[in-house]
C-alpha cells in the first residue's frame, strides 16, 4: 500500500525469518519492496519472466514486418509464428525450410531471428560465470543491431542483470505458482458469461 510517497507493509513481514534468496518478477515496486524487507536475501528474477522478454521483443518485429507484406502473406506468417518462435536446432528440416522462406522475405526479421537464438543459446549455460560472459556479449551486440525492440530488450537485461544471473545459481522457480495464476485467470475468463445460469 502507498501512504504519500512512502510504501507501507503490514507488520506481519516483521516477523518472517530472514531469507536467503528471493524470487521476484521484472516489477520495479516489487523488487524495490523486497530490498527494503528482505534486504539480506539475493534477488533471483524467475526465468519465466526474462526470457519472456525476448519473445515479446521478437513477436514485435514479426508483426511489424508482416504488416508489410499482402493479405495472403500476412496471414501465412501469422500461422505460421509458432515455428519462429521455437528454437531453430529443434524444428524438421521442413519447418526450417518454412522458416528460411519467411526470414529470406524480411532482413528485420531475420535480424530479429538471429539474435532470438542466439539469446537462447545463454540458457544452455551451465553457471552463473558462462552465464555472465554470453549475457554480457548477446547485450553488447543487442545494443548496436539497429532493431528498436531488441535494444528495449537489451536495456531491460542490462538493467536486471544481476537477479537474472542468480537465477543460474538457484534451483527454486516461481513456475507453479505462475500456472496456477494462468488457470485462475482461464477459469475466470470462462466463467464471465456464467452470471446469467447462476441467477
Amino acid at each position: 500500500k502507498l501512504f504519500g510517497h512512502r510504501m507501507y507493509i503490514p507488520p506481519v513481514f516483521v516477523v518472517l525469518p530472514v531469507f536467503e534468496d528471493g524470487k521476484v518478477d521484472m516489477r520495479k515496486p516489487f523488487a524495490n519492496i523486497g530490498s527494503v524487507w528482505f534486504g539480506n536475501a539475493e534477488q533471483i528474477v524467475d526465468k519465466y519472466h526474462w526470457i519472456r522478454q525476448i519473445f515479446w521483443a521478437f513477436e514485435s518485429v514479426r508483426k511489424e514486418e508482416q504488416k508489410k507484406f499482402s493479405k495472403s502473406y500476412r496471414k501465412y506468417f501469422k500461422n505460421s509464428r509458432k515455428l519462429l518462435l521455437k528454437r531453430f536446432d529443434e524444428l524438421t528440416d521442413e519447418q526450417k525450410q518454412q522458416v528460411n522462406v519467411m526470414l529470406y522475405a524480411s532482413p528485420n526479421l531475420c535480424t530479429a531471428h538471429f539474435y532470438k537464438e542466439d539469446f537462447l543459446k545463454i540458457l544452455d549455460c551451465k553457471d552463473r560465470k558462462s552465464a555472465k560472459k554470453s549475457m554480457s556479449d548477446w547485450i553488447n551486440s543487442a545494443y548496436d543491431c539497429g532493431i528498436p525492440q531488441l535494444v528495449k530488450c537489451a536495456k531491460t537485461m542490462q538493467n536486471w542483470l544481476k537477479g537474472i544471473l542468480n537465477s543460474f545459481s538457484a534451483s527454486i522457480t516461481n513456475g507453479f505458482i505462475e500456472g496456477c495464476n494462468n488457470k485462475i485467470k482461464v477459469l475466470k475468463s470462462r466463467s464471465a458469461d456464467c452470471t446469467a445460469y447462476c441467477a
